[in-house]
């Protein structure tokens, strides 16, 4: 049986990734850094370890046919003491040439819909968009883009490599859970005092880890694929998460103006109380992103076919209400 090797398996993407291989009878071997998340009881080969680490990276890699990697720094403030370029950078470069020396035969590189620029906002983004080079981008959407041309001069090396690039990823099985997933939850209990005037594409773990499946057989060496869904403002996610619990959603839509104002004091407060800023000046600007994202050509390649955004936040309550986090 062929090993499958997975970066980041211990994320919400990645949990849902290793859970759909050991359902489709794959051996897997996962490298964790800190925790082994909700998987830690299933039956998987795993290696801890550090995409900084080429040592480690070789280790786990021996021996595997494909490599998934989403070992990632997902940052809404900024690059956190260096971290966001040392893992999403150079962290990917080192996978690249450590798939390579250990001959692993395709790699599947997630990169993120933040690796393009988003302007001109008024035209149809799609694999063909310039990337996000400048400095007037984010840390981490320029991370995303620079990782991404790290793996392509190991590419010109020799490995087989295609890039998925998903969007705002929602759905069950989450478990930390994810900035959204806390969304969900902050909706339900009432912990939200409003909403933003702004939305984003939003796509189902479930369809990215498919989309991500078929890449590693049908996807062409050096080819990027969006693994997208649809756009929806944060007021339509509010309503469609109050029709499914009857939970009242916040009356108040904050101008993004106003919202963009208050973010830093927002989220200085936020730190005050330990907890992980959800409005930052980074966050509002993704909420600002362009709504004409096009998944044509991983629907073609890929078979990619985003279920209804209703279908994913229903999925996502029965989840949270199975594992306790709705009482």
């Amino acid at each position: 049986m062929s090993l499958v090797v997975v970066t980041g398996a211990s994320g919400h993407i990645g949990a849902n990734l290793v859970k759909q291989l050991l359902a489709d009878g794959r051996s897997v071997r996962a490298l964790y850094h800190r925790s082994k998340g909700l998987l830690e009881d299933e039956s998987i080969e795993w290696v801890q370890g550090d995409v900084r680490d080429k040592d480690t990276l070789l280790n786990a890699f021996k021996g595997a046919e494909t490599v998934f990697h989403l070992a990632a720094m997902i940052s809404i403030e900024g690059d956190l003491d260096g971290l966001v370029n040392a893992v999403n950078v150079e962290g990917a470069r080192n996978v690249a040439q450590a798939c390579l020396t250990c001959g692993v035969k395709r790699l599947v590189h997630f990169s993120s819909i933040h690796a393009f620029n988003q302007s001109p906002l008024n035209e149809v983004l799609d694999e063909t968009r310039a990337r996000a080079t400048g400095q007037h981008h984010n840390a981490y959407d320029r991370s995303k883009a620079a990782g991404e041309a790290k793996v392509r001069e190991v590419i010109a090396q020799g490995l087989d490599c295609v890039f998925v690039h998903p969007s705002g990823v929602i759905g069950p099985f989450d478990g930390e859970p994810s900035r959204m997933g806390q969304v969900f939850l902050d909706l339900y209990h009432g912990a939200l005092p409003a909403l933003i005037d702004g939305g984003f594409d939003w796509v189902d773990v479930r369809d990215v880890v498919s989309g991500a499946v078929a890449a590693e057989t049908q996807g062409r060496c050096g080819e990027n694929y969006l693994l997208t869904g649809k756009w929806r403002s944060v007021k339509d996610l509010a309503d469609i998460a109050a029709g499914i619990t009857g939970k009242k959603r916040p009356t108040m839509v904050t101008p993004m103006w106003l919202a963009r104002g208050w973010a830093p004091f927002q989220a200085a407060f936020d730190r005050m109380r330990g907890k992980r800023p959800l409005y930052t000046s980074e966050s509002l600007e993704a909420l600002r992103a362009n709504k004409q994202v096009d998944h044509g050509k991983a629907e073609r390649e890929l078979g990619h076919t985003p279920r209804p955004i209703e279908e994913s936040i229903k999925d996502i309550y029965a989840w949270f209400e199975k594992v306790g986090k709705l009482s």
